[in-house]
């Protein structure tokens, strides 16, 4: 597939871009706005994307053919990539959208169409006296991170949704995912397609960055939180900012459900959120809690890890990694291997044989751990819920995900203490890194946040 220069990212990669060039662009993206998508109904653009998901799920499907073939591209090997895109297309359906419509504005009207949400609940005769109605951004700059492509792809998708022209700037190597549905979105609908662009630099360029956060009515970033506070200083007050910043997740195993049948379906719920995306995610597990007490013992459940992890590499392999971060998972090895040698009853640990494919550390120390990620995962023991907060007292308010294996009455009262303790989001071990269309990034609405409203009030 040779795929046309649409977007400043398809020029060669010896093109150096200029601010003039991205202020043209910008200037072109805001007219092709109003003669193309100003107007067009929330109902079309959930159709539109919804039957774009259903292209990107057929195997025959050309930009998915041409993106699986090309997954080197991507930093994940072939089978990786295809989990992770079947996982993130599978849930952009037409019920998915207007359940994300109905969360995010109820029955309220849209400014652009007039129309109303399906399912939404009637009004009642003070809400009949009060029509609401929102629009969003006429011009919206997306600053992605380089980690993985889905807040890439679903700021895309937003931001259309919102009939907001866009601009996505790509980390650096990052923009090969993105660029590809960007022309999928053209390839299907030209004017939707020129609504929208795609390029990549490295972060930090003051020249380019400043001639586009000039033009922007919105910027939304995901990155660390030095970065996100280096844009944020350089935006004119006038511009709405949300910014994403590092946040990390790990998973908690009641000990009760580690029996039987069970048993197995919980190691290998842990070993999915472990391998997707390589666990480079915000929602990935860095550690895995495991509660004493079941037939299973903690240390048992991570020797079963391991032993899933090891079959996964040859169905799922990792794929390669940079130089420098397998010289990272090496060098925290053999920081384990010396401690199990001196104390296997408070250190263990099992890794993959001649790579760093995967590894699997054991410590009796409940301390939250950072992961070096690439499927390097940690199993500790907690005897509960209270003892695992004060264990990661150190990262509180920087959790965005909890991953639970409990039976349900267990996970609602676990997740409501969670919910108190600052965590944004509770699921089931194995969805970790798959979280629904209507999942509230960091506890913000996600397309609330980027619309504004106008009231108008009836007489009554």
């Amino acid at each position: 597939m040779n795929l046309p220069n649409y977007f400043l990212a398809d020029l060669p990669p010896e093109a150096t871009l200029s601010p003039t060039m991205i202020f043209e662009a910008c200037q072109t993206l805001k007219r092709n706005r109003e003669r193309y998508l100003a107007n067009r109904t929330t109902p079309s653009l959930v159709n539109f994307f919804a039957t774009l998901a259903e292209n990107w799920l057929r195997q025959e499907f050309p930009f998915r053919k041409f993106a699986l073939e090309n997954a080197t591209a991507t930093g994940f090997s072939r089978p990786t990539l295809e989990r992770g895109l079947d996982n993130f297309f599978k849930q952009l359906t037409r019920e998915n959208f207007r359940a994300l419509l109905l969360q995010e504005f109820g029955n309220a009207l849209d400014a652009t169409s007039g129309a109303v949400p399906e399912n939404a609940v009637a009004a009642s005769a003070m809400s009949r006296a009060t029509q609401r109605f929102w629009r969003g951004p006429e011009f919206q700059v997306h600053i992605g991170a380089g980690n993985i492509p889905n807040p890439a792809l679903t700021s895309i998708i937003f931001g259309l949704l919102t009939r907001s022209a866009q601009f996505l700037k790509c980390a650096s190597g990052s923009s090969f995912l993105p660029r590809l549905f960007a022309h999928s979105i053209y390839d299907a609908d030209p004017k939707l397609g020129a609504c929208l662009e795609i390029a990549e630099w490295r972060g930090g360029n003051v020249e380019l960055e400043s001639a586009l956060f000039a033009e922007a009515d919105c910027v939304t970033a995901t990155g660390s939180d030095e970065t996100l506070d280096e844009i944020r200083k350089r935006l004119p007050l006038h511009i709405r900012f949300l910014g994403y910043g590092h946040r990390v997740s790990f998973g908690f195993v009641a000990g009760e459900i580690l029996s039987g049948p069970r048993a197995t379906k919980v190691v290998s719920a842990a070993a999915d959120d472990v391998v997707a995306w390589n666990q480079l995610g915000c929602l990935s597990p860095h550690v895995i809690y495991v509660q004493p007490g079941g037939e299973i013992s903690p240390e048992r459940f991570a020797q079963l890890l391991a032993d899933e992890l090891e079959r996964r590499e040859t169905q799922e392999p990792r794929g390669e990694i940079s130089a420098e971060e397998s010289a990272v998972i090496a060098s925290r090895r053999a920081i384990y291997e010396i401690r199990a040698a001196h104390s296997p009853e408070a250190t263990q640990h099992w890794c993959s044989r001649d790579s760093t494919a995967w590894t699997v550390v054991f410590e009796a120390d409940a301390r939250f751990q950072m992961s070096c990620l690439n499927r390097f995962i940690y199993v500790k023991t907690v005897p509960d819920l209270k003892a695992l907060l004060e264990s990661a007292d150190a990262v509180r308010g920087k959790i965005s995900t909890v991953g639970i294996a409990a039976p349900e009455e267990t996970m609602i009262q676990w997740a409501a203490q969670l919910a108190r303790w600052g965590v944004t989001r509770v699921c089931p071990l194995g969805q970790m890194q798959n979280p629904p269309l209507t999942w509230r990034h960091d506890g913000r609405p996600p397309l609330a946040d980027l619309t504004n409203w106008t009231d108008l009030e009836l007489p009554l």
